[in-house]
């Protein structure tokens, strides 16, 4: 008898277990957010945005010291090549989203610049611009690099192909008369850029990332290091062509024993697929400007503070999703 009852009980609990679990998945959504080289800092920056817009089930209430993200969101950050690597994944169906830069992401929604000829991602969205992204041009404090025409014939990491920064350093390189063919072309990213720099495999890398960003903070630590500048007539003409990029500084002490340099900027923009639902979107957005998460912007990361809603529509060349926009007129930030 008390074999047959322990079965019996045993059966209740393994079906039990069985609904409860399914009840459980049906709950949860998952969500990714593709980001960068894990060195940079779109991959910081959306591990701290996943956090803020993820509240698995049985989270705390929000204001109780529990999250107050979308319920039943698992939001996850995931390394990735860069911004033309995201917009490749989220209109494949790959990732639910991504981060880009505002000029990569306006040509692929267009199939203009440097996407003319291949087919324009119409189903792109933007969810929020997010930050201003700095380009650096890195060398060894004793090298002769003082300029971007001084690259000529130098060994210059332009990073992997399917990134911004590979993108942004052609469009420098070009804007000071000069092409990919005038200098000895690698595509390194994170470490293996910085490291191939320190240990001079490499005259100068190209960097295109929030200040400060991790892999400089380290080089520099480690080795002297300058910032080239990427100003005067190329700058003007970069910015001229492009109204996506603007001059913008560096300040002094960013980077350990690294004066300020003038160089130029582009947004870093949060993107989705207008596949994705509305409703998840706008929850998504309300959860990401909620005033809990600005704790976590203020502190997760050097860039978070810059992240608002006062500037969440600056600069946003590729239409808004629906669910997005509909946060955006309730909090009376789009007309």
């Amino acid at each position: 008898m008390f074999k047959k009852l322990f079965r019996t009980f045993a059966v209740f609990l393994f079906l039990s277990g069985s609904f409860l679990g399914k009840a459980i998945s049906n709950e949860l959504t998952f969500f990714t957010i593709g980001t960068g080289g894990t060195a940079y800092t779109y991959y910081p920056v959306g591990g701290m945005i996943a956090n803020a817009i993820s509240k698995p089930p049985g989270s705390r209430e929000c204001g109780k010291g529990g999250s107050c993200g979308v319920d039943g969101l698992i939001a996850s950050a995931v390394s990735s090549r860069g911004s033309v690597d995201n917009v490749n994944a989220i209109i494949s169906g790959l990732r639910n989203s991504g981060f880009a830069q505002s000029d990569v992401a306006y040509w692929a929604y267009t199939g203009t610049g440097t996407m003319e000829g291949k087919e324009p991602a119409k189903d792109l969205r933007t969810i929020a611009a997010l930050f201003q992204e700095h380009i650096h041009l890195v060398a060894l404090k004793k090298s002769n690099i003082n300029s971007v025409k001084d690259l000529k014939g130098k060994r210059v990491s332009l990073d992997e192909p399917g990134s911004g920064t590979y993108v942004d350093a052609k469009l420098i390189l070009e804007s000071n008369g000069l092409s990919t063919n005038d200098v000895k072309a690698e595509a390194l990213k994170g470490k293996a850029a910085t490291d191939a720099l320190r240990n001079g495999k490499v005259d100068a890398i190209f960097v295109v990332a929030g200040y400060p960003t991790g892999a400089i903070v380290e080089l520099a630590s480690a080795v002297d290091i300058k910032l080239v500048p990427i100003d005067g007539a190329g700058a003007k003409a970069l910015t001229s062509k492009y109204g996506f990029f603007s001059e913008s500084p560096i300040p002094s002490g960013t980077y350990e024993g690294v004066d300020a340099v003038n160089t130029v900027a582009v947004g870093a923009q949060w993107f989705t697929s207008a596949k994705e639902d509305t409703d998840l979107i706008y929850k998504i957005t309300k959860a990401l400007w909620n005033k809990e998460s600005r704790k976590l912007m203020d502190v997760g990361h050097a860039k978070g503070k810059t992240i608002t809603p006062d500037t969440a529509l600056s600069g946003v060349g590729v239409p808004l999703h629906p669910g997005a926009e509909k946060f955006y007129k309730e909090a009376g930030l789009l007309k």
